[in-house]
C-alpha cells in the first residue's frame, strides 16, 4: 500500500473495503487526516482492524497505511 495524503476534495467519497463493499463515507479532512462516518453495523467488524476505540464518536480517523488507492469517487482500502 502506498502512503497517501487526504485533502478536502476527498470529503464525500465512499470508503470501500478490498471486496468493494462500502464501509462508510469521508465526513471531514482535518490536518491531512480523513474522518469516516461508518455504515451502520460496520463499526464492530472493523473496530480493531482500523484502530477505532471509542464507540461514541460519529466519525473515526482513517490511517493512510490502510489505503490501497484513491479514485475520483472512492477510497479503496487494502486487505485488513
Amino acid at each position: 500500500m502506498q502512503e497517501v495524503t487526504f485533502s478536502d476534495s476527498d470529503v464525500g467519497k465512499r470508503v470501500v473495503d478490498s471486496r468493494g463493499e462500502e464501509i462508510g463515507m469521508v465526513a471531514a479532512v482535518r490536518e491531512g487526516v480523513a474522518y469516516i462516518n461508518p455504515e451502520p453495523g460496520v463499526f464492530d467488524k472493523l473496530q480493531a482492524k482500523l484502530g477505532w476505540e471509542d464507540k461514541d464518536e460519529e466519525t473515526y480517523p482513517l490511517r493512510t497505511g490502510h489505503v490501497d488507492r484513491i479514485t475520483d469517487d472512492e477510497i479503496h482500502l487494502g486487505r485488513l
